[in-house]
């Protein structure tokens, strides 16, 4: 059985950062799947899209999903993206607990507003960015854990992320 637990969220939501600071509370590993991606693929994520395309990152998205779920006592953090496949959504659900680090959308746009790293923003009017965050809000619903991080410091987010799932954790020692 993996028993990770596997962070999913809009962009700026605080998955890369709450889920460093979760994993060395709980003694973890972690893994950032867009990171290993872009370490596997030789480039970054915003260079695999300019490259390659999105259908293509999805695709190595997929693998990567497949591949890193199957791991035991991982913190992963997943893109914004990966719950789009119910494939990725089914293999993260399998053995793992899922939680949903909710935003709201000023407070992404705030907190993603000074990295270029992120491609789907590149280029995109506000308008354009709430659609995306609008489309995107059912697709966290499968989530075990729904969590809203807005008004939470990152170690916050982590703690309130281990006491939430206090019952769960004690039963994998």
């Amino acid at each position: 059985m993996p028993d990770n637990i596997v962070l999913v969220g809009f962009m700026g939501s605080g998955k890369s950062t709450c889920g460093r600071i979760l994993a060395a509370d709980l003694g973890w590993k972690f893994i950032d799947t867009d990171e290993l991606i872009a370490a596997e693929a030789g480039m970054p994520v915003k260079e695999i899209f300019a490259r390659h395309s999105e259908v293509y990152f999805r695709a190595l998205e997929q693998e990567t999903v497949a591949r890193t779920v199957t791991f035991s006592r991982t913190v992963i953090a997943t893109g914004g993206g990966v719950v789009l496949s119910p494939v990725n959504v089914q293999h993260l659900r399998q053995g793992n607990k899922v939680v949903w680090l909710q935003v709201d959308l000023a407070t992404a746009l705030a907190r993603t507003r000074t990295t270029e790293e992120r491609p789907l923003l590149q280029g995109q009017k506000p308008a354009d960015i709430a659609r995306l965050w609008r489309h995107r809000q059912k697709y966290y619903q499968f989530a075990d854990l729904w969590l809203n991080t807005a008004t939470m410091s990152p170690d916050e987010v982590a703690a309130a992320i281990k006491e939430a799932l206090k019952q769960w954790l004690a039963e994998l020692k």
